[in-house]
Order: C-alpha cells, then structure tokens, then sequence
C-alpha cells in the first residue's frame, strides 16, 4: 500500500538523520572537551612542598593528621596530576527519581585546582548526552549536550558556578589525599574529634567543606551548607553532601573507589550521583 511506502521513507529519513547526528556528534565532541582539557593544561602551576612526612602534620585538627596518616605511607609523593574512569548511574530526574547510566573520564590538576570531567549519559537507547563539567582557572563550566551537539544549557564562568566546581574539586580531593597535606592549596579548622572543615582559595574563588571521619580514621563524608542547583533556569544555593567507601591502596595511598551525592532538600535527602572508579592513575 502506498501509505505504507511513504512511512518507510520517513522512517528511514529518521534514521539517516538519528545516525548522521550520532556521527557528527562522535566527531566534533572530542575536539570541544580537548580545547577544555587543553586550558586546564595551561593553568597547571608547580607543586608546592616535598614529599609527605608525618611529623609535619602536627599544627593539623587531630582527625585530619589521624587520617593522612592512615592514608599515605611516609615518603608518599605529592600527586601533581591525575586521569580517571567512573561509571555509574544519575538521577535525572527534579521529582520523581529518573536514573541513567553513564561512564566518564576525567583530568585533575592538583597545584592550582582544577578537573575537566567528560560524561556520557544515557538518556534513551540511542540517545546519548554529553556533557563537560569542569573547574578551570578560577571558573566553572557545565555543558551538557544531546549527541554531544544540541546544548541542553551552558553554564560558565565565576560567581556560583566557579564556586560549585571548586567545591566538586574538594569534595574529591580523597582520590588525591596529597592535595589536602599542609602547604597545599587547602586549610584546615577543627571542629570536633570526628569532623574538620577544608578551605580552599583560588585567586578570587573561596570555598570551604566540612569533612567526616570514620572510625578507620578515613573520609566518610562531606557537607556543605550551600552549593548552588540549578532550578528551572535558576541557581539555588541548597545543602550539598556526599559519601565515600570502599577503600583500597592505589599507588601506595588509601583512596575510595565508590560514592555517591546527595541534594538535601526540606523534603529529605536526594541523591543524584552514584558512582565507581574504574580507572585511577597519578602523575
């Protein structure tokens, strides 16, 4: 029947196009995250300090001398950069919960902070988004693209986005616990025997988290009492937590290899980030 030639044809058209799209997207996303990752390189700085020695961390909250003890043998040498591989899945969804899978590489540089995350999502079978978060020289980026082509939005720059990288970058800082040794970009204040809170500072972009400590001395957990959502188009500052575990010795240092990250909202805890490390290596 004739009707049944032309949805044929649209049908085809569709997946000539579907296909064209996923093509095009395969070819140009690469060269947009290299120009990203390219700028990271760029605003890379020398390390500061040696190597890690216990009798330095004196002057430190007890918790956190407890914990770098724990995590780094003596000697361990300060990490200047890192490459690593998650896969997991993500809460999509505002309301009801709408998890995806998706799998990721990411570089962080350690000396001045900074990481360029590059994700793959998948929002429906044969439908992929792509999306770069990253910290790069004092700003934020958040580009999350359908094919790696069609912006969903484009978040950049300084003020809440910049502050919300930075606060990211911390909250990771236990993949890469030579960044949190005295004499880095990171301070410390005590608050209690089991809690401590971490400050990081670069060039105009201040933030701090508050850290928690299991009973094997090693990071549980992290807080912070604002870090901005994005709502409909707006930026809400909202309580940020996240959880590590599943310790393991990488390159001679403990470090977790599972996680997950919560919303915490009036109506209760809202996790949208769950997550393992498949790939961890250091420079």
């Amino acid at each position: 029947m004739i009707w049944l030639k032309f949805i044929g044809i649209g049908l085809a058209a569709v997946l000539l196009l579907w296909g064209s799209l996923a093509m095009l997207g395969a070819r140009l996303w690469p060269l947009r995250v290299a120009e990203v990752q390219g700028r990271l390189a760029g605003a890379e700085q020398a390390l500061p300090g040696t190597a890690h020695d216990p009798a330095a961390l004196g002057g430190l909250p007890a918790p956190v001398a407890r914990y770098l003890r724990a995590a780094l043998p003596p000697g361990q040498p300060r990490i200047r950069k890192v490459a690593m591989a998650h896969e997991g899945q993500f809460n999509m969804g505002e309301g009801a919960d709408n998890w995806k899978p998706f799998t990721s590489t990411q570089q962080v540089t350690i000396a001045r902070p900074g990481f360029v995350w590059d994700g793959r999502i998948a929002m429906a079978p044969g439908v992929p988004a792509r999306v770069i978060d990253a910290y790069v020289a004092g700003e934020g980026l958040l580009l999350p693209a359908i094919f790696g082509l069609i912006p969903l939005t484009r978040l950049e720059g300084g003020g809440a986005i910049a502050e919300g990288e930075l606060l990211r970058w911390l909250a990771e800082t236990p993949l890469y616990p030579t960044a949190l040794l005295p004499g880095g970009a990171v301070s410390w204040d005590a608050i209690d025997d089991h809690s401590a809170r971490a400050t990081v500072t670069d060039g105009a972009v201040r933030v701090d988290l508050t850290f928690t400590f299991g009973p094997d001395d090693l990071v549980s957990g992290i807080r912070a009492e604002a870090r901005s959502r994005t709502v409909a188009g707006q930026m809400i500052p909202t309580p940020w937590e996240g959880r590590w575990w599943g310790y393991e010795r990488r390159d001679g240092m403990l470090v977790p290899t599972a996680g997950e990250v919560a919303w915490v909202l009036p109506q209760g805890r809202k996790p949208y980030w769950q997550g393992r490390i498949t790939a961890l290596q250091y420079q």
